[in-house]
């Protein structure tokens, strides 16, 4: 059984930040297959096209065959541990600042053994589950758990390694006033969060849900615009070294392509309230978190962007909108390797239109603002980097992996 995880005790001011360290960090183009997986949450194995066999580890040609086409082919993630063994002398700085650490060998039911990291609580002999997670350094590993969960098992040492728990941790949610922020705030504080920083701009102004918003434990009102440069700035100044995971949900949804349009300024509102709040955030809380990667039990550890789906491929009815979403994606990806040296995960919680009022004209499907917050809670245990949330993003991911000109056209029309 686990040891389940404590409140950590008040940092004494004193003491020297621990500087980031990332585990060894070299792989392989056909590596990285695993790694795409990873970053989704996926299981598989590297599966030969011709032939169909399932390898590991990960090969530019099947060893059975030698064809050179190679796919990650679903398979059964049940294995058995039979070997295991704690490091306690380790010569990677890493993993020296980490022992004991626990690894085995795994033969699993599609076939291959692989060596993996060892969650606490699985023994010799035992059934395990195995999956791919995100190291530190961005990079797919294997990763071994009990076939049933335990007691205190989401609190294991190592797990939490591969994962961005918010339990204990101090998350800043930047719009309290959309109902996404509210829903997002309520999700953190009820899994386990110490403290929600609920970011709104010109708190003297009532809306609707602040009541609520206030109710909820742990949760701290705290002035944030996004648009204001200074705004910004002076809750970096007073939260900043405070904030584990950041959680970026500022929006701002107006219809419309760039030639139906009168003028620029909606379009500059888009991008202010998006993109460029996006930048602000990232030079105010970016270099503050990625010295804190080490910070002991509650290092910063995640950053969490609401992306839409139209990032990929705009829907015309709201052209100007999916511009100024691809902008936030790329900027989003460009976070996420400056990030990288510290450890800290930057998440992509793509989703279609939400059950809110810029969209209520729309039909179903969409997204309740409580499915995308309880979706990016999860997002965050489980470590990944990307989840698609609703019916509408998970199809919108088929088809752009199956054909992205069909569906170009087809949202045209």
């Amino acid at each position: 059984m686990s040891e389940p995880l404590r409140p950590p005790p008040r940092k004494n001011p004193l003491l020297r930040t621990r500087l980031p360290l990332s585990p060894p960090i070299g792989r392989s183009r056909a590596a990285h297959l695993l790694t795409a997986a990873a970053a989704e949450g996926r299981f598989g194995l590297p599966t030969c096209t011709a032939c169909g066999h399932q390898h590991y580890p990960p090969r530019d040609a099947c060893p059975k065959c030698l064809g050179p086409e190679i796919v990650l082919g679903d398979a059964d993630n049940a294995g058995i541990l039979i070997a295991l063994t704690a490091i306690d002398v380790a010569t990677d700085p890493y993993f020296r600042e980490r022992t004991p650490w626990r690894i085995g060998t795994i033969v699993l039911a599609a076939g291959p053994s692989v060596l993996a990291h060892l969650h606490g609580d699985c023994v010799e002999g035992g059934s395990v589950r195995l999956s791919w997670r995100l190291d530190r350094s961005g990079n797919a590993v294997a990763f071994a758990e009990p076939d049933q969960p335990t007691l205190h098992g989401c609190d294991d040492r190592q797990l939490r390694e591969m994962t961005n728990d918010p339990k204990f941790r101090r998350v800043l949610v930047t719009d309290g006033r959309s109902q996404v922020g509210q829903a997002m705030a309520k999700a953190v504080a009820g899994a386990g969060a110490s403290i929600a920083f609920v970011g709104v701009a010109d708190p003297w102004k009532p809306f609707a849900g602040l009541d609520a918003l206030r109710a909820i434990p742990g949760v701290e009102i705290i002035p944030l615009d996004l648009t204001d440069s200074e705004s910004v700035s002076e809750a970096a100044g007073q939260i900043g070294a405070r904030v584990d995971i950041l959680i970026n949900t500022a929006d701002h949804t107006r219809p419309g392509g760039p030639m139906e349009r009168a003028g620029v300024t909606l379009a500059r509102d888009e991008m202010e309230a998006g993109y460029l709040g996006l930048m602000r955030l990232a030079q105010s809380f970016g270099p503050v978190m990625r010295f804190r990667g080490a910070d002991g039990q509650n290092n910063a550890c995640a950053w969490v962007n609401l992306v839409s789906i139209y990032a990929f491929k705009p829907w015309p009815p709201l052209g100007a909108y999916s511009a100024a979403q691809a902008a936030i994606l790329s900027a989003s990806l460009s976070l996420r390797a400056e990030f990288q040296p510290a450890g800290i995960r930057v998440l992509n919680i793509f989703s279609g239109p939400t059950d809110t009022d810029w969209f209520q004209t729309l039909p179903p499907p969409k997204v309740a603002p409580a499915q995308l917050a309880k979706a990016t809670v999860d997002a965050l245990k489980r470590g990944i980097e990307d989840a698609y949330v609703g019916d509408l993003a998970e199809d919108f991911r088929a088809r752009l992996d199956r054909n992205p000109k069909a569906l170009e056209r087809e949202l045209g029309q």
